[in-house]
């Protein structure tokens, strides 16, 4: 079976510490390939707080380009309505049957693990992974597998925030991404 790694988020922008994380865990866990899933964000809620998904989806491509075993898997993005991994899950299983997924969350998500929708079922379907983050511990009830990677302190927050207060992207995001965003004027 084909092992993939799922690495959801809203992208809003991705950054190096994205790629970090997906390029440790593939290589830790042997995985072939690990997807961004870009979460769906409901039009409504579109506005001058989040870029829209043709936006996100496009940077993340610009994110992964020449990466072979880097994919975008825009699957929440064709979904309407509220979006729960176990719904997601259960499309990427009858999508992709041969696939074993891994779905991939910082430390501080394995704490709220027991309060997922449908969690027990969830479990029964992919494979946890915690990446370790300073100050969140992975303990859980639930089969989690963990991974160390080195702490990059970036966040799609942050960016926004430098970008908006006019400081520089640079060494935080992939160029590309940096050139899209000052041409689209982002985050400004």
């Amino acid at each position: 079976m084909k092992k993939v790694g799922i690495l959801g988020g809203t992208f809003d922008p991705p950054h190096l510490g994205h790629l970090l994380i997906a390029n440790d865990v593939k290589h830790v866990l042997s995985l072939d390939e690990v997807w961004f899933m870009p979460n769906h964000i409901p039009p409504h809620k579109q506005s001058d707080s989040f870029t829209s998904s043709d936006l996100r989806l496009e940077m993340i491509k610009r994110a992964i380009e020449g990466q072979p075993y880097f994919q975008v898997q825009a699957i929440e993005l064709e979904r309407e309505g509220p979006s729960y991994t176990y719904d997601t899950i259960l499309m990427l299983k009858e999508n992709y049957p041969t696939v074993d997924f891994h779905f991939i969350i910082g430390a501080d998500m394995v704490e709220y693990l027991p309060k997922w929708h449908k969690i027990e079922e969830l479990v029964k379907l992919v494979k946890f992974v915690g990446v370790k983050r300073p100050g969140y511990s992975i303990t859980t009830p639930l089969p989690v597998i963990e991974v160390e990677t080195p702490q990059f302190e970036v966040s799609s927050t942050l960016i926004r925030q430098r970008i908006k207060e006019g400081r520089s992207s640079h060494y935080l995001v992939p160029e590309n991404v940096r050139r899209m965003i000052e041409e689209k004027k982002l985050y400004e």
